[in-house]
């Protein structure tokens, strides 16, 4: 089976395109091919399904085999493979997801698609919809969390998928692995959740280490980014506007709150192609 890999901010995927294949078996394909030392190596699989209302339905797994709604560096890169691999023509690309339809406007260079803005929609704040058990029934903003021996301040967003943001002092020494495991799994959070480690470094600009549900500790996240803006202009440490440095490079993100979208801007890299023995 043919796959290609693909990376943004060096949260890597390996891409099926499923215009021309077909996978039953989705959640064990995507174990077997994100290993690292037996597989491709990856944080999880995609694949670009055709769609009757959009460009093409992105279904994402991570490296473990549970199902997402939602990655945005993921997202980036599919609408990077569907322009260079003449899927579509237009910059305007929309691609259906488990959490709605997105529409990206990829940025071309010399004919090749190198990055995207994705508008990731209006964030959901509604604790119900998140969902978490945290928060007053309008919203869960800055509420005590106990995990580890610990009491964190934890604000919960979703993007269409959940994510808990945590304001810590020093990022690079904080026990992430420990506490993101904790609170990925906390009974606070029905469906678990994504966690976001941030600190400001100057105005609307954060250092985050991004938990991924079911990923653990990855190079970046799309949505947990989002989600961290939105928490951070929720708290006043920023106005809407945040540039994000992750581990594997910068995000940059907008909170329109007068159109009420987010919209996040990064990269699309192609890393190599080959086929996968089934």
């Amino acid at each position: 089976m043919r796959f290609t890999k693909m990376h943004g901010c060096a949260n890597d995927y390996v891409y099926i395109d499923c215009f021309e294949n077909t996978v039953d078996d989705r959640s064990a394909l995507a174990i077997k091919i994100s290993d690292r030392h037996t597989g491709v190596g990856s944080d999880g699989l995609i694949l670009i399904d055709p769609s009757d209302r959009a460009d093409c339905f992105m279904d994402m797994y991570n490296w473990d085999g549970s199902r997402s709604e939602m990655c945005g560096n993921g997202i980036r890169c599919v609408g990077k493979y569907l322009y260079d691999h003449g899927h579509v023509k237009s910059p305007i690309v929309t691609i259906d997801t488990l959490a709605g339809i997105k529409t990206l406007k990829l940025h071309i260079e010399n004919g090749v698609c190198v990055g995207a803005t994705v508008d990731m929609g209006a964030p959901i704040l509604t604790p119900a919809d998140i969902p978490t058990t945290l928060g007053d029934g309008s919203l869960a903003l800055d509420c005590p969390l106990e995990v580890c021996g610990t009491t964190y301040r934890v604000s919960c967003v979703s993007m269409g998928n959940p994510h808990a943001v945590v304001v810590v002092d020093d990022p690079e020494n904080f026990p992430v692995h420990e506490v993101g495991a904790a609170i990925e799994k906390h009974p606070a959070f029905p469906r678990k959740t994504n966690v976001a480690f941030i600190a400001r470094t100057a105005p609307n600009k954060f250092r985050i280490r991004t938990w991924e549900r079911g990923a653990g500790e990855t190079m970046a996240c799309g949505t947990n980014n989002c989600g961290a803006v939105v928490a951070a202009t929720l708290l006043g440490l920023c106005d809407g506007v945040g540039e994000m440095h992750t581990n594997g490079g910068v995000l940059n993100i907008e909170w329109d709150r007068q159109n009420d979208r987010v919209l996040m801007t990064g990269p699309a890299v192609e890393v190599f192609s080959g086929e996968f023995n089934m």
